[in-house]
């Protein structure tokens, strides 16, 4: 295909009658639908074992152990079955630069480079090309789920699924009528989040302690120093802390699962990633010196990915630079839409996570691996720790929680409009709750969906089918 004709220009109101023409094909009121062959429906588990074949087979048992703490928890791992859903539902074939994995835990607040906090996506693993419904559906089932975690009523649940559905409706709809570079420079500074908070502080319906920022803020490098470090022999050390925090110097082959050689030169691995950044942001790089490199498990979905924590000193032992080092593998929704563009899965991960977020840790960069034994494999780069900081959705009441859904809504129609056609999106969607509703309905009958299948889970652990730990 001719790159002219693909990019030539369309007028706005061409493309509004492009988002309206997609309604004749997907109605909006079809979003309600989940219905699946369930004959051909992967088992679940399955599909868990199936991503647990390039995992560390040592801490694949954790993943399902975290996994099967709670439902909500259930469903953060379990974006390959939705994805797989998701790819028999209707959709309006309007395509963004999908997260792929846009639950309410994957938003959170970090710094910027100018060193002011802002609220953004902050997870990307399976950010790929993908229907714009796929990420708000995600987000949206995940609030039902939290709700029912939280022992919400009916009322409250959907009152909190149609608040974030019309948010992300309104928001769409204002980026579709601002101009490229405006969108493009749109962001949501943690300071503005409490100006628009601060009535609802002061009727007592939102709690105080759920916007302080100070954990966040105090989340950093030399925090980092104290909780995973210590001096040995007068050189600071990762401590052990098996099996979530292992030292390089303390893994054999056997129990790294064949990853002893992955870093065995890492001062080339470093230059290597280095050349993925710009020239400022190298030199700065070349200012600290490596030290020491650990394993370290995160997330719940991600368990079982490698992953690491790379220490570097600049002047001293006081002036601390952590990296993390994370595995990219596939994009979950690769199987379901198209192939990725990208040699690299880590390449894809730095990409897509520039393209979605308004500003990006001034370290992300991305490198390949290849063993001694000729494995490759695909990481990407980011500091460990940058003032970053989550909500903890379990602890909040359900005003709190409508707000945080508008909050992560209002951000995911920005990063869509960074990345698609928002005036085709606007014109879909409408002024009226066709579609909020049709999602609401979807959301409470897809978190039904999520009970059983990780009542599934629960079952093949206790036949002994999968070995589930603790931790």
């Amino acid at each position: 295909m001719n790159p002219i004709e693909t990019n030539r220009y369309r007028s706005p109101r061409e493309r509004a009658n492009a988002g309206r023409a997609a309604r004749a094909i997907t109605p909006r009121s079809s979003h309600a639908q989940f219905e699946i062959n369930w004959a051909n429906r992967p088992d679940p588990v399955s599909l868990l074992e199936q991503q647990a074949q390039s995992r560390v087979p040592s801490l694949v048992p954790i993943r399902y152990g975290r996994m099967l703490t709670s439902p909500f928890a259930f469903y953060r791992g379990a974006a390959l079955i939705m994805a797989s859903d998701l790819a028999t539902t209707p959709n309006s074939g309007l395509s963004v630069q999908a997260c792929g994995d846009a639950h309410l835990a994957n938003f959170g607040v970090f710094a910027s480079p100018e060193r002011s906090l802002v609220f953004d996506i902050n997870d990307f693993d399976e950010t790929h090309p993908g229907p714009w419904e796929w990420d708000l559906k995600r987000l949206l089932v995940s609030a039902e789920i939290a709700g029912q975690s939280n022992s919400f009523s009916e009322v409250d649940r959907r009152e909190i699924v149609l608040a974030g559905a019309q948010e992300y409706r309104f928001a769409i709809t204002e980026f579709s009528q601002m101009r490229q570079l405006d969108i493009w420079y749109s962001k949501l500074d943690v300071e503005s989040l409490l100006k628009n908070l601060k009535k609802n502080i002061k009727s007592g319906e939102v709690r105080a302690e759920h916007l302080d920022i100070n954990k966040a803020m105090n989340r950093t490098s030399l925090q980092a120093l104290r909780k995973f470090t210590e001096i040995v022999n007068g050189q600071r050390r990762f401590v052990s802390a098996p099996p979530l925090v292992a030292p390089v110097r303390d893994l054999t082959h056997e129990n790294l699962a064949l990853d002893f050689d992955d870093f065995k030169n890492i001062e080339a691995a470093v230059a290597e990633y280095s050349q993925t950044l710009s020239h400022d942001r190298r030199h700065l790089l070349n200012q600290f010196t490596f030290i020491d490199l650990a394993r370290k498990v995160v997330g719940v979905g991600s368990v079982g990915t490698r992953a690491w924590m790379a220490l570097f000193e600049g002047r001293d032992q006081t002036d601390p630079l952590f990296l993390q080092v994370k595995e990219a593998q596939t994009s979950v929704l690769e199987a379901f839409t198209s192939p990725t563009q990208y040699a690299n899965s880590g390449e894809r991960v730095v990409a897509g996570q520039r393209l979605m977020q308004s500003t990006s840790d001034i370290f992300l960069g991305w490198n390949r691996v290849t063993t001694t034994e000729g494995t490759s494999r695909d990481y990407y780069i980011r500091q460990l720790r940058d003032w970053k900081g989550s909500v903890t959705v379990d602890l909040m009441n359900p005003t709190e929680l409508k707000l945080y859904v508008r909050t992560c809504a209002w951000t995911l129609a920005k990063a869509h409009a960074r990345t698609g056609d928002s005036i085709a999106i606007s014109a879909y969607l409408g002024q009226g709750r066709t579609f909020d509703q049709a999602i609401v309905e979807f959301a409470n009958e897809y978190a039904q969906q999520n009970l059983k299948d990780f009542q599934a889970l629960e079952a093949a652990v206790a036949s002994g089918r999968v070995v589930a730990q603790a931790g």
